[in-house]
């Protein structure tokens, strides 16, 4: 049974794959830099699963010739056949959050 990680373990985890692929691809951390458009500090603290911004992440993926695995995170575009015959987009939204709610009971933060 796989052990559920944590999201600092994912980003180790990333880390350890982005800089083995770096490596993999005989690339040194100057030359993807400079390609990526970061800085040195950014990309060892990508390496390092320290931390970082998105953008910087993004960066260093498509530098790595790897742009296509972004697109694993995107959903899919669902559009209703009703909607496309009314040619009215409707508004997408997310849920209400339980999550939210619950904290704002405890905290007692106002009605639900």
């Amino acid at each position: 049974m796989e052990q559920i990680k944590t999201p600092e373990d994912l980003e180790l985890e990333l880390g350890e794959q982005l800089r083995a692929e770096r490596l993999r691809q005989n690339i040194t951390m100057e030359d993807l830099c400079l390609k990526a458009g970061v800085s040195k500090q950014t990309l060892r603290a990508l390496e390092t699963g320290s931390g970082s911004r998105v953008i910087s992440l993004i960066r260093v993926i498509d530098a790595l010739g790897h742009g296509q695995w972004l697109a694993t995170f995107r959903p899919p575009v669902r559009i209703s056949p009703l909607q496309i015959a009314r040619g009215v987009a409707s508004r997408q939204r997310a849920a209400r959050s339980v999550y939210a709610r619950k904290l704002r009971l405890e905290r007692g933060d106002g009605p639900a």
